[in-house]
């Protein structure tokens, strides 16, 4: 029930806020956002007690003579998942209160719609229900950036990323249906036992279809060319959805799907998808020294980051695996924080260029001081929650090759280099004619650095509530594969 509740609240509210107009749209949106997290804390409760386990499942057929199913449950990997989903829509909705959009309704009812898509990819052991749930999460967005982007090419740009990541996706449904007709049946567990019944070769092939739809949308290095763009033409909250939740569905498709479904394939011939991973950090982080834009470094970085994200979870075991899903987290929340950061700035300089400012710690040192937190969080600084996810995910892949772990390690340095030189160019320094009226932070942006910043260091401080939380689910998964 509770599972149904994640998914159904959004959809309701959704509705509701394209029905009743643009009066109260974002308090409606902002309710919805924290109902939506006392509900997280509700699953993640009874997760932890053991008691009325059916309150995290739901399961109807659908389409019951092709094996197809509403099925939903929440275990601990997904329920983190789903918590950093419900831990930052709040933060999302209300980072855009100091915005004046048209047609608010429309945006805060796109962005619930988004959010019950991509819950429902998140808490579905249906594949075929994966599938629907993953491609409906285009939609709401390519309209939030269609409509409220003032890029210019930015229906250039939104078919792009609409195309480039939907053509990516066929590949996986053409890998789910291959698999189908060895199982009969949608169902997570059915599928996992056809997937291993496979030999090796055939895996192989699968897994290929299964990462290039994932590559698409992490995405990893050659598949990224829609990211940059995207990300610079979409509205601020657009940017977040993307980044700090969005492209999280592929990367736990890696995890819920892929993994242990196609063992032998991941074992045999992911060794090319660990290198492409390992390659995305190089390339990224070396496009992200050279930006100029505030907002386009964030992209690049993102895409660094995500690279040594995929290929810890490619190295198949429990840290590797445990520190996928406690990176998805903290990047979630770090990038977030970043975006807050641009739009802070963006605001009062009507540009990002990082080059034409400096000297803002000066004007408004409580501003720096949070934007720092957030830079040490974003370079893996030990006691922030960036160190905890990367720390797990090179010693997985530790386990799997040491050079790689050695290549995909340099994010740390390299992103010491361009988080480090942008933080420079923007906040230290003498200010100028650009930044020396550079205005005092309202009570809101206060408030959403507080929360993004205590959030980094209680996660980095004190992580095992959220690994103690996913183990067991890890544990499951590695018995299923072995």
């Amino acid at each position: 029930m509770l599972t149904l509740l994640l998914i159904a609240i959004p959809l309701f509210m959704a509705g509701a806020i394209f029905v009743m107009g643009s009066k109260s749209a974002r308090q409606l949106a902002l309710i919805t956002g924290v109902v939506e997290l006392l509900v997280t804390f509700a699953a993640i409760w009874v997760e932890k007690s053991g008691n009325n386990p059916e309150l995290l499942t739901f399961n109807k057929q659908w389409i019951g003579p092709l094996g197809i199913s509403y099925a939903f449950s929440l275990d601990g990997i997904s329920l983190v998942m789903v918590l950093l989903t419900t831990l930052l829509l709040p933060v999302i909705i209300y980072s855009s209160f100091n915005k004046t959009f048209r047609n608010p309704h429309v945006f805060y009812g796109l962005m619930l719609l988004m959010i019950a898509s991509m819950i429902g990819a998140f808490t579905t052991s249906d594949g075929l229900m994966f599938y629907i749930f993953y491609e409906f999460a285009l939609i709401p967005i390519y309209f939030m950036i269609l409509i409220w982007s003032h890029a210019e090419g930015r229906a250039r740009i939104t078919l792009k990323f609409f195309l480039y990541t939907l053509f990516g996706s066929l590949f996986m449904l053409v890998s789910l249906l291959y698999v189908y007709q060895h199982s009969h049946s949608f169902a997570l567990e059915d599928l996992y036992a056809a997937g291993q019944a496979l030999s090796a070769y055939e895996q192989g092939w699968v897994f290929a279809g299964f990462f290039i739809a994932f590559a698409v949308k992490i995405p990893v290095f050659p598949f990224h060319t829609w990211q940059p763009a995207t990300y610079n033409a979409a509205p601020t909250a657009g940017a977040m959805l993307l980044a700090g939740i969005m492209l999280k569905m592929a990367s736990y498709g890696l995890i819920r799907l892929v993994l242990p479904m196609l063992p032998e394939g991941v074992a045999e011939y992911g060794t090319w998808a660990l290198v492409l991973a390992s390659v995305s950090v190089l390339y990224a982080s070396g496009m992200a020294i050279v930006q100029k834009k505030f907002k386009l470094l964030i992209a690049y970085s993102s895409i660094a980051h995500l690279g040594v994200l995929t290929a810890g979870i490619l190295s198949g075991n429990a840290q590797g695996i445990q520190g996928g899903v406690m990176e998805m987290l903290s990047h979630g929340i770090i990038t977030v924080g970043l975006f807050v950061v641009y739009d802070i700035i963006e605001s009062r300089m009507s540009h990002d260029e990082m080059h034409r400012m400096g000297g803002i710690r000066e004007v408004n040192p409580q501003f720096a001081f949070l934007f720092f937190v957030i830079v040490m969080g974003s370079v893996a600084l030990p006691m922030t929650s960036g160190f905890v996810g990367e720390f797990l995910l090179l010693l997985g892949l530790n386990q799997y090759s040491t050079a790689l772990t050695i290549v995909a390690g340099l994010t740390v340095v390299l992103g010491a280099v361009y988080m480090l030189r942008s933080f420079q160019a923007m906040m230290l320094g003498t200010s100028n004619a650009h930044t020396q009226h550079f205005a005092p932070l309202n009570q809101q942006e206060k408030t959403l650095l507080y929360i993004i910043v205590a959030m980094i260091v209680i996660l980095g401080v004190y992580p095992d509530p959220i690994l103690s939380l996913s183990n067991p689910s890890v544990e499951t998964l590695l018995q299923g594969i072995h």
